[in-house]
């Protein structure tokens, strides 16, 4: 009797995980700069055209630490000026994640005023967050926009190149699945 109760719970609490996760958005990760990272040499303005930032991604900064850092700027006007002499923060470590947490308006710059004005620098518009709901477990999307290209049912190994964005969402089939395969243990 014991076991029919756990198995009870536990299909209550995947219930309730399933509408939950149903009731987030799916987070993408955008690596900056695509399969060159935050270098000189990437199109920085070019691989950003198009993107969309929703609260609750993160981007990636991937860069030589040796070459310089990156500045988190405050204002517009410091951003198209490469004014780096007063940044809200610089990141050195050579691989940043940075959370967007809320809707703003953010400008990062490369800590070198003539990498900088060469164009190596991001301002994000950080928009709302956008629910998904999807079949696949994860759902690729292209450069240019937010939208699911294609779903697939399994789980991916990760990405093979950089310059991707992925995004997770939940799987509504997965979840029948799961609590039908609970079901017929119970019984």
């Amino acid at each position: 009797m014991a076991g029919v109760k756990v198995v009870g719970w536990a299909a209550v609490v995947l219930v309730v995980v399933a509408l939950t996760m149903g009731l987030s958005g799916a987070q993408v990760h955008h690596v900056v700069g695509g399969d060159p990272g935050w270098d000189s040499s990437s199109d920085v303005p070019s691989w950003s055209s198009g993107k969309t930032f929703r609260v609750g991604d993160k981007i990636w900064f991937t860069y030589s630490a040796a070459q310089g850092s990156l500045a988190e700027l405050g204002s517009r006007e410091e951003y198209e000026a490469c004014d780096l002499s007063n940044p809200i923060r610089l990141f050195t470590d050579g691989l940043d994640v940075i959370s967007l947490e809320a809707e703003e308006v953010r400008y990062f710059a490369s800590s070198s005023t003539e990498h900088c004005k060469n164009g190596l620098k991001l301002h994000v518009d950080v928009q709302p967050q956008q629910n998904y709901s999807g079949i696949g477990i994860l759902q690729e999307t292209s450069s240019e926009e937010h939208e699911p290209l294609a779903q697939k049912a399994t789980l991916a190994a990760g990405p093979t190149s950089p310059s991707g964005s992925a995004q997770l969402s939940p799987s509504p089939v997965l979840f029948v699945f799961g609590l039908l395969g609970i079901l017929m243990i119970r019984f």
